[in-house]
């Protein structure tokens, strides 16, 4: 048995916590039926954690992380964010997003695509620059700050997106799909860089994806979704050790074991 005061701790180490959550979305038409997405999601989020949000296509997982963001409401259930209600951590900038389209605006350069959140914060020009300059050089493209993101591979871009996403310096950083229209050598260079971003930046990342490969690459934990509506079927502890490469990690017997477990709870067959 613990303490109001216990309670209290526990509760706020939590960077992301979400409580009986549901979602209904409105039938679209007359005479439409609700379409029931998620059900009483329960999900923890401690700080430095890497958490990764799988399951079959159409189970909800776009539509969590939405939620967290703010992007969208949930129908009952609370969600806070630093202990704050998801609309105010908004308000806040305490997370970041990204998306599967970089969404990047094509008129403005690369250093003035990463300035825009601290553009529209107010901030400084100098200190807009300087930061900008120091994301650029976290995610390599220090020499493309001048550049169109037109100009830029798809990679590229991508990686803009995420320098953007942490030009405001958030402790929390949601990503939907980020990875999922690149080619693979270029995806496998990404989920390096974000892992390497995560250990040197001290980031809490809550990813969505339908690649169970990618997922237990990254993860410490993986959250599997299922059902209609979706709710939580298992939440998964990654033990495989870090640091992770692309070649031994994968190959390695606890990773291949993990891989064929989610697989046979995903897609209903082995791997």
């Amino acid at each position: 048995m613990t303490t109001d005061g216990e309670d209290r701790t526990e509760a706020a180490r939590h960077v992301v916590e979400i409580l009986g959550v549901s979602k209904v979305f409105a039938g679209s038409g007359q005479g439409a039926r609700p379409v029931e997405a998620l059900i009483g999601i329960d999900l923890a989020v401690d700080a430095g954690e890497f958490i990764s949000l799988i399951g079959p296509s159409g189970c909800g997982k776009s539509t969590l992380l939405r939620i967290v963001g703010d992007l969208t409401t949930p129908t009952s259930g609370t969600v806070t964010v630093n202990g704050k209600p998801a609309p105010q951590a908004r308000r806040d900038r305490d997370y970041g997003m990204v998306f599967q389209a970089p969404i990047l605006f094509d008129w403005r350069t690369v250093q003035a695509n990463v300035e825009l959140p601290l553009e529209i914060n107010g901030t400084p020009k100098d200190e807009r620059g300087r930061r900008a300059a120091e994301h650029l050089a976290l995610v390599e493209l220090s020499d493309f700050a001048g550049h169109y993101p037109w100009q830029l591979s798809g990679g590229m871009q991508q990686r803009v997106a995420i320098a953007r996403a942490l030009v405001a310096r958030p402790e929390l950083l949601l990503m939907d799909e980020p990875f999922s229209a690149l080619d693979a050598l270029t995806r496998e260079g990404l989920q390096d860089l974000l892992l390497k971003l995560w250990k040197d930046v001290g980031l809490t990342v809550v990813f969505v994806t339908h690649d169970i490969t990618e997922a237990i690459y990254l993860s410490d934990h993986i959250v599997v979704l299922a059902g209609t509506p979706a709710s939580v079927a298992a939440n998964i502890r990654v033990d495989v050790p870090r640091p992770r490469d692309q070649v031994s990690t994968r190959e390695s017997p606890s990773f291949l074991a993990l891989r064929r477990d989610l697989y046979q709870m995903v897609v209903g067959r082995d791997a």
